[in-house]
């Protein structure tokens, strides 16, 4: 079991999220904002990383560097699921420290499918 930090302010896409996850049987842990959840990747030590980019506080972008300055985190996945879907944004996400990218809205089998293989 696997315990998975989805930093993610809208609750719908965190209730989804958190189903399907659970569903494979793996814990989660949540975070409403950037700050919170670079506090809660600090406090928990999570083996996988869910960033959704548009956030309160400190956006994903910046919660991923601020993340990724810790040695303890350099190796963890971080998974952007994000609504930026325009030229360069995958390419943005993955500058600031994002190990892959998943476009919303969320299609639950290929997002399970997608995420698996960092489990």
């Amino acid at each position: 079991m696997k315990k998975i930090l989805i930093i993610e302010d809208n609750e719908k896409n965190l209730y989804l999220l958190r189903f399907l996850i659970e569903k494979l049987g793996h814990q989660v842990i949540e975070a409403r904002d950037g700050q919170a959840g670079v506090d809660t990747a600090v406090a928990e030590k999570p083996d996988i990383i869910l960033m959704d980019i548009q956030l309160p506080v400190m956006d994903g972008y910046e919660t991923t560097r601020q993340i990724r300055k810790m040695a303890e985190f350099k190796d963890t996945p971080i998974i952007a699921i994000t609504s930026y879907a325009m030229v360069g944004d995958r390419e943005k996400t993955l500058a600031a420290g994002c190990t892959d990218y998943i476009e919303k809205p969320i299609q639950p089998e290929s997002f399970i499918k997608h995420i698996q293989k960092y489990f």
